[in-house]
Protein backbone atom coordinates (compact mmCIF):
# COMPACT_ATOMS: atom_id res chain seq x y z
CA UNK A 1 0.00 0.00 0.00
CA UNK A 2 1.37 3.45 -1.00
CA UNK A 3 0.63 6.57 1.01
CA UNK A 4 -1.58 8.64 -0.48
CA UNK A 5 -0.69 12.03 -2.20
CA UNK A 6 -3.48 14.48 -3.01
CA UNK A 7 -2.04 15.80 -5.66
CA UNK A 8 -1.14 12.41 -8.06
CA UNK A 9 -4.67 11.46 -7.44
CA UNK A 10 -6.32 14.83 -8.78
CA UNK A 11 -4.10 14.65 -11.72
CA UNK A 12 -4.85 11.04 -12.19
CA UNK A 13 -8.50 11.61 -12.53
CA UNK A 14 -8.06 13.99 -14.69
CA UNK A 15 -6.09 12.61 -16.59
CA UNK A 16 -8.48 9.41 -17.01
CA UNK A 17 -11.33 11.68 -17.74
CA UNK A 18 -10.07 13.44 -20.26
CA UNK A 19 -8.37 9.88 -22.42
CA UNK A 20 -11.97 8.83 -22.22
CA UNK A 21 -13.56 12.14 -23.51
CA UNK A 22 -10.88 11.72 -26.48
CA UNK A 23 -12.12 7.97 -27.19
CA UNK A 24 -15.65 9.28 -27.23
CA UNK A 25 -15.01 10.85 -29.89
CA UNK A 26 -13.90 7.99 -32.47
CA UNK A 27 -16.88 6.07 -30.90
CA UNK A 28 -20.96 6.18 -31.31
CA UNK A 29 -21.86 5.53 -27.92
CA UNK A 30 -20.12 4.94 -24.64
CA UNK A 31 -20.97 4.51 -21.19
CA UNK A 32 -19.01 7.92 -19.72
CA UNK A 33 -21.71 8.70 -17.12
CA UNK A 34 -20.93 5.93 -15.10
CA UNK A 35 -17.24 5.99 -15.94
CA UNK A 36 -16.83 9.82 -14.72
CA UNK A 37 -18.73 8.64 -11.75
CA UNK A 38 -16.35 5.55 -10.38
CA UNK A 39 -12.58 7.20 -11.42
CA UNK A 40 -12.21 8.14 -7.71
CA UNK A 41 -12.82 4.59 -7.21
CA UNK A 42 -10.60 2.64 -9.10
CA UNK A 43 -8.36 5.34 -8.72
CA UNK A 44 -7.67 4.26 -5.96
CA UNK A 45 -7.70 0.54 -6.11
CA UNK A 46 -5.28 0.63 -8.32
CA UNK A 47 -2.98 3.34 -7.68
CA UNK A 48 -2.38 2.48 -3.80
CA UNK A 49 -3.64 -1.19 -2.98
CA UNK A 50 -2.85 -3.44 -6.05
CA UNK A 51 0.87 -2.49 -6.31
CA UNK A 52 2.25 -5.90 -7.83
CA UNK A 53 1.38 -7.74 -11.43
CA UNK A 54 -0.13 -10.70 -9.30
CA UNK A 55 -2.12 -8.22 -7.09
CA UNK A 56 -3.95 -6.32 -9.80
CA UNK A 57 -5.02 -10.00 -11.37
CA UNK A 58 -7.26 -9.12 -7.63
CA UNK A 59 -10.23 -7.01 -9.23
CA UNK A 60 -12.94 -7.47 -10.87
CA UNK A 61 -14.90 -4.64 -12.33
CA UNK A 62 -18.60 -6.06 -12.01
CA UNK A 63 -20.19 -2.96 -13.63
CA UNK A 64 -18.72 -3.60 -16.76
CA UNK A 65 -20.56 -0.79 -18.64
CA UNK A 66 -17.46 1.10 -17.12
CA UNK A 67 -14.85 -0.56 -18.50
CA UNK A 68 -13.67 2.10 -21.05
CA UNK A 69 -12.25 3.72 -17.26
CA UNK A 70 -10.30 0.59 -16.49
CA UNK A 71 -8.96 0.50 -20.35
CA UNK A 72 -7.79 3.60 -19.72
CA UNK A 73 -5.91 3.15 -16.50
CA UNK A 74 -4.73 -0.33 -17.91
CA UNK A 75 -3.43 1.61 -20.78
CA UNK A 76 -1.38 4.11 -17.81
CA UNK A 77 -0.13 0.99 -16.25
CA UNK A 78 1.63 -0.09 -19.41
CA UNK A 79 -0.92 -3.33 -19.00
CA UNK A 80 -2.60 -2.52 -22.11
CA UNK A 81 -1.64 -0.72 -25.39
CA UNK A 82 -2.28 2.60 -26.58
CA UNK A 83 -2.29 1.02 -30.07
CA UNK A 84 -5.23 -1.41 -28.80
CA UNK A 85 -7.25 1.12 -26.58
CA UNK A 86 -7.25 3.53 -30.02
CA UNK A 87 -9.09 0.45 -31.67
CA UNK A 88 -11.99 0.11 -28.54
CA UNK A 89 -15.00 -0.55 -30.13
CA UNK A 90 -13.84 -0.88 -34.18
CA UNK A 91 -13.83 -3.54 -36.40
CA UNK A 92 -11.08 -5.84 -36.03
CA UNK A 93 -10.16 -4.63 -32.62
CA UNK A 94 -10.07 -6.73 -29.08
CA UNK A 95 -11.75 -4.09 -26.62
CA UNK A 96 -15.55 -3.98 -26.23
CA UNK A 97 -18.07 -1.87 -24.60
CA UNK A 98 -17.48 -4.63 -21.67
CA UNK A 99 -14.51 -6.26 -20.67
CA UNK A 100 -13.77 -10.19 -22.12
CA UNK A 101 -11.63 -12.53 -19.72
CA UNK A 102 -8.24 -12.84 -21.31
CA UNK A 103 -7.47 -9.26 -22.65
CA UNK A 104 -4.72 -7.37 -20.98
CA UNK A 105 -5.56 -7.19 -17.24
CA UNK A 106 -8.84 -8.49 -17.64
CA UNK A 107 -9.76 -10.92 -15.15
CA UNK A 108 -13.50 -11.71 -15.81
CA UNK A 109 -15.93 -11.19 -18.55
CA UNK A 110 -18.74 -8.89 -16.94
CA UNK A 111 -21.58 -6.72 -17.84
CA UNK A 112 -24.50 -8.87 -17.27
CA UNK A 113 -24.74 -7.12 -14.03
CA UNK A 114 -25.10 -9.76 -11.02
CA UNK A 115 -22.07 -12.01 -11.33
CA UNK A 116 -18.98 -10.08 -10.15
CA UNK A 117 -19.18 -10.39 -6.70
CA UNK A 118 -19.77 -14.30 -6.80
CA UNK A 119 -16.61 -14.47 -9.13
CA UNK A 120 -14.46 -12.45 -6.58
CA UNK A 121 -16.32 -14.21 -3.69
CA UNK A 122 -14.09 -17.40 -5.68
CA UNK A 123 -10.86 -15.44 -6.25
CA UNK A 124 -10.99 -14.04 -2.45
CA UNK A 125 -11.03 -17.54 -1.15
CA UNK A 126 -7.71 -18.68 -3.10
CA UNK A 127 -6.17 -15.62 -2.27
CA UNK A 128 -6.70 -16.43 1.40
CA UNK A 129 -3.72 -17.80 1.09
CA UNK A 130 -1.47 -15.37 -0.23
CA UNK A 131 -2.77 -12.45 2.04
CA UNK A 132 -3.90 -10.45 -1.10
CA UNK A 133 -6.77 -8.01 -0.79
CA UNK A 134 -9.72 -9.15 -3.75
CA UNK A 135 -11.42 -5.56 -4.91
CA UNK A 136 -14.66 -5.69 -6.20
CA UNK A 137 -16.79 -2.58 -8.23
CA UNK A 138 -20.33 -3.12 -8.39
CA UNK A 139 -23.22 -0.37 -9.24
CA UNK A 140 -26.40 0.56 -6.88
CA UNK A 141 -28.22 -1.30 -9.20
CA UNK A 142 -26.86 -4.26 -9.37
CA UNK A 143 -27.68 -4.74 -5.85
CA UNK A 144 -31.47 -5.65 -7.72
CA UNK A 145 -29.82 -8.46 -8.81
CA UNK A 146 -30.69 -11.63 -6.22
CA UNK A 147 -26.82 -13.44 -7.32
CA UNK A 148 -25.37 -10.28 -6.01
CA UNK A 149 -27.66 -10.87 -2.57
CA UNK A 150 -26.87 -15.03 -2.36
CA UNK A 151 -22.93 -13.61 -2.55
CA UNK A 152 -23.60 -10.81 0.40
CA UNK A 153 -25.00 -13.53 2.55
CA UNK A 154 -21.88 -16.07 1.89
CA UNK A 155 -19.17 -13.87 1.90
CA UNK A 156 -18.95 -12.96 5.64
CA UNK A 157 -20.01 -16.71 6.52
CA UNK A 158 -16.76 -17.69 4.94
CA UNK A 159 -14.91 -15.48 6.45
CA UNK A 160 -13.70 -13.77 3.59
CA UNK A 161 -12.26 -10.57 5.57
CA UNK A 162 -9.85 -10.11 2.37
CA UNK A 163 -12.62 -8.69 0.13
CA UNK A 164 -13.25 -5.40 -0.39
CA UNK A 165 -16.46 -4.49 -1.83
CA UNK A 166 -17.10 -0.91 -3.39
CA UNK A 167 -20.61 0.14 -4.68
CA UNK A 168 -20.80 3.04 -6.97
CA UNK A 169 -23.84 4.89 -5.53
CA UNK A 170 -24.93 7.14 -8.12
CA UNK A 171 -28.49 6.36 -7.37
CA UNK A 172 -29.01 6.48 -11.59
CA UNK A 173 -29.67 3.53 -13.56
CA UNK A 174 -30.33 3.53 -17.41
CA UNK A 175 -33.55 5.28 -17.11
CA UNK A 176 -34.56 5.64 -13.28
CA UNK A 177 -33.25 6.73 -10.17
CA UNK A 178 -32.46 3.41 -8.09
CA UNK A 179 -34.31 5.31 -4.87
CA UNK A 180 -37.59 5.49 -6.83
CA UNK A 181 -37.49 2.34 -8.38
CA UNK A 182 -36.36 0.44 -5.36
CA UNK A 183 -36.96 2.80 -2.26
CA UNK A 184 -36.40 0.05 0.15
CA UNK A 185 -32.83 -0.35 -0.89
CA UNK A 186 -31.64 2.74 1.93
CA UNK A 187 -30.02 2.72 3.83
CA UNK A 188 -27.41 0.11 1.69
CA UNK A 189 -24.66 -0.19 4.58
CA UNK A 190 -27.11 -0.95 6.79
CA UNK A 191 -28.41 -3.99 4.98
CA UNK A 192 -24.33 -5.20 4.83
CA UNK A 193 -24.21 -4.89 8.11
CA UNK A 194 -27.24 -7.06 9.19
CA UNK A 195 -25.17 -9.55 7.09
CA UNK A 196 -22.13 -9.65 9.25
CA UNK A 197 -20.03 -6.98 6.79
CA UNK A 198 -18.19 -4.18 7.75
CA UNK A 199 -19.85 -1.43 6.07
CA UNK A 200 -19.06 2.41 5.82
CA UNK A 201 -20.20 5.35 3.98
CA UNK A 202 -18.27 8.00 1.93
CA UNK A 203 -17.74 10.55 -0.69
CA UNK A 204 -16.90 8.54 -4.28
CA UNK A 205 -15.39 11.77 -5.45
CA UNK A 206 -12.95 12.24 -2.25
CA UNK A 207 -9.93 10.01 -3.31
CA UNK A 208 -8.27 10.55 0.51
CA UNK A 209 -11.39 9.54 2.26
CA UNK A 210 -11.63 6.68 0.32
CA UNK A 211 -8.08 5.42 0.87
CA UNK A 212 -8.96 6.12 4.54
CA UNK A 213 -11.67 4.32 5.09
CA UNK A 214 -10.14 1.36 2.96
CA UNK A 215 -7.07 1.77 4.77
CA UNK A 216 -8.75 1.66 8.33
CA UNK A 217 -11.20 -1.17 7.52
CA UNK A 218 -11.81 -3.43 10.57
CA UNK A 219 -9.72 -6.30 9.05
CA UNK A 220 -11.52 -9.52 10.82
CA UNK A 221 -14.40 -8.88 8.39
CA UNK A 222 -15.29 -8.18 4.27
CA UNK A 223 -15.35 -4.90 3.99
CA UNK A 224 -18.16 -2.80 1.81
CA UNK A 225 -17.76 0.77 1.26
CA UNK A 226 -20.96 2.48 -0.28
CA UNK A 227 -19.73 5.34 -2.30
CA UNK A 228 -21.94 8.15 -3.03
CA UNK A 229 -21.13 9.69 -6.36
CA UNK A 230 -22.39 11.54 -9.25
CA UNK A 231 -22.64 10.09 -12.88
CA UNK A 232 -21.06 12.36 -14.93
CA UNK A 233 -19.02 14.23 -12.14
CA UNK A 234 -17.94 16.32 -12.70
CA UNK A 235 -18.47 17.84 -16.17
CA UNK A 236 -21.49 20.09 -15.58
CA UNK A 237 -24.42 19.11 -18.24
CA UNK A 238 -23.42 15.66 -17.53
CA UNK A 239 -24.51 15.11 -14.14
CA UNK A 240 -27.44 13.08 -13.19
CA UNK A 241 -28.86 13.26 -17.04
CA UNK A 242 -30.18 9.61 -17.60
CA UNK A 243 -28.73 9.91 -21.61
CA UNK A 244 -25.16 9.91 -19.99
CA UNK A 245 -25.31 6.53 -19.46
CA UNK A 246 -24.90 5.60 -23.35
CA UNK A 247 -24.44 9.04 -24.98
CA UNK A 248 -20.95 10.20 -26.59
CA UNK A 249 -20.52 13.93 -26.73
CA UNK A 250 -21.26 16.00 -29.74
CA UNK A 251 -18.12 18.05 -30.84
CA UNK A 252 -19.45 21.13 -29.30
CA UNK A 253 -20.34 19.17 -25.93
CA UNK A 254 -16.25 17.48 -26.24
CA UNK A 255 -14.66 20.93 -26.03
CA UNK A 256 -17.08 22.14 -23.28
CA UNK A 257 -16.31 19.13 -21.13
CA UNK A 258 -12.48 19.43 -22.09
CA UNK A 259 -12.98 23.05 -20.75
CA UNK A 260 -14.82 22.02 -17.74
CA UNK A 261 -11.84 19.14 -16.79
CA UNK A 262 -8.83 21.35 -17.61
CA UNK A 263 -10.02 24.29 -15.06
Amino acid sequence: MYKFNKKNSLDRCKKYRLRILELSQKVSALHIGGSFSCTEILEVIFNYFLKTKIEKECFILSKGHSSILQYVILEDKKILKTKDLNRYCKKGGMLGVHPDRGNPGINASTGSLGHGLGMSTGIAIAEKKTKNLMFVVISDGELQEGSTWEAIMLIPSLNLNNLILIVDNNNLQSLEKTSITHPHLYPIEKKFESFGWYSKKCNGHNSKEIYDLIKKRDKKKPMALIAKTTKGFPVSFMKNIPMWHYKSPTKKEYIQAKKELNK
